[in-house]
C-alpha cells in the first residue's frame, strides 16, 4: 500500500520520541553513554493522533499525554486516523514500533473504533475472535523485546439517549480488550468506562464544548482541545493507579492545562 509524505513523515517522526524530537533520532545511550529513559509507545486510532494545521482544533489525547508526564517516559505517538487493529498492522505500523521500541519501554494499545466498519474488509475485526488475535500480535510483540504492554479500551463518543443518558458506543469490542487484558495479564486503561461517566456527568450540552463542535462541524467522535487535554488526563491517571507509572513519573494531574499548549504543525 503506497504512503502519502504526510503518513511517511509521521511514521518517521513517530518513532523518535517526542522529548528528543528537536535534537536528533534518540538512541540507546546519551552522548554521555548513559542509557535513554524508557519511551512510551501509543498505538491507536484518530481519537489519539497527531493532529494538522489543517485539521484544528481537532485534537488526540495522544498530543496532550505528554503535558502529564515527566521527561521520561517520553511519549512516541504513532496513532494514525482511520486505522483498526488489523489495519495498522497490515501497513506495517506495528513493525515500524517493534523496530524501535526497547527493553524498559512501554506500548499502550487502543482500537476499537474502526474495528467494527463491517462494510470495510481491510479494517473490520470480529470483538472476540479476530480482535483480539491482533491485539494478542501487539502483547506478544512487546513482550518478546522486554517492553510491557498496556491495553486500552476506546475512548467513548458523545452520544445521549432521549432521557439525557450518556450511552456506548462500541458493542462488545470494550468488553473483548477487558477480557484479554485478563487473560495475557496485561493493565488495563479502561477509558471507555471512564470516558462515558465524564460525559454523563457534563451533560448533553457541557460536553459538546469538549467534542470538535465548530461553525461547520459537528462532530461526535473527535476532540478538541479541552476534550483531548481531558481524555488525556485520564490516561495519565490510569497509568498512575495501575502502577504502571509511579507518581515520580507523572505531573499536573490535578492542575488546569491551557488550551494554548495544543499546537499544530503544518506537516
Amino acid at each position: 500500500m503506497s504512503l502519502t509524505r504526510r503518513q511517511v513523515t509521521t511514521a518517521a517522526l513517530a518513532a523518535v520520541p517526542l522529548a528528543v524530537a528537536a535534537t536528533g533520532p534518540a538512541t540507546a545511550a546519551s552522548p554521555q553513554g548513559r542509557p535513554r529513559g524508557r519511551t512510551l509507545y501509543i498505538a491507536g486510532d484518530s481519537t489519539a493522533a497527531q493532529k494538522y494545521a489543517d485539521a484544528a482544533p481537532e485534537t488526540g489525547w495522544g498530543m496532550a499525554l505528554p503535558f502529564f508526564l515527566r521527561e521520561r517516559p517520553a511519549v512516541a505517538n504513532h496513532a494514525v486516523n482511520g486505522r483498526s487493529s488489523k489495519s495498522f498492522i497490515d501497513e506495517g505500523r506495528l513493525d515500524v514500533i517493534l523496530a524501535a521500541i526497547r527493553p524498559g519501554d512501554l506500548l499502550l494499545v487502543q482500537f476499537g473504533h474502526n474495528d467494527s466498519k463491517v462494510a470495510d474488509p481491510t479494517r473490520y475485526t470480529e470483538p472476540w475472535t479476530t480482535y483480539q488475535d491482533y491485539l494478542r500480535q501487539y502483547v506478544d510483540g512487546a513482550r518478546a523485546r522486554g517492553a510491557r504492554p498496556v491495553l486500552a479500551t476506546s475512548v467513548e463518543r458523545r452520544k445521549f439517549d432521549a432521557d439525557g443518558k450518556a450511552v456506548g458506543t462500541h458493542g462488545d469490542y470494550p468488553a473483548a480488550v477487558r477480557g484479554l487484558a485478563e487473560e495475557e495479564g496485561v493493565a488495563l486503561l479502561d477509558i471507555q468506562a471512564l470516558s462515558i461517566a465524564l460525559w454523563q456527568e457534563l451533560g448533553v450540552e457541557e460536553t459538546k464544548k469538549y467534542f470538535n463542535w465548530t461553525d461547520v462541524e459537528q462532530d461526535n467522535t473527535h476532540f478538541n482541545p479541552p476534550g483531548g487535554i481531558a481524555v488525556a488526563r485520564m490516561v495519565g491517571a490510569e497509568l498512575l493507579r495501575r502502577r504502571v507509572l509511579a507518581r515520580r513519573d507523572v505531573r499536573r494531574l490535578d492542575e488546569v492545562i491551557p488550551e494554548s499548549w495544543i499546537s499544530w504543525p503544518e506537516y
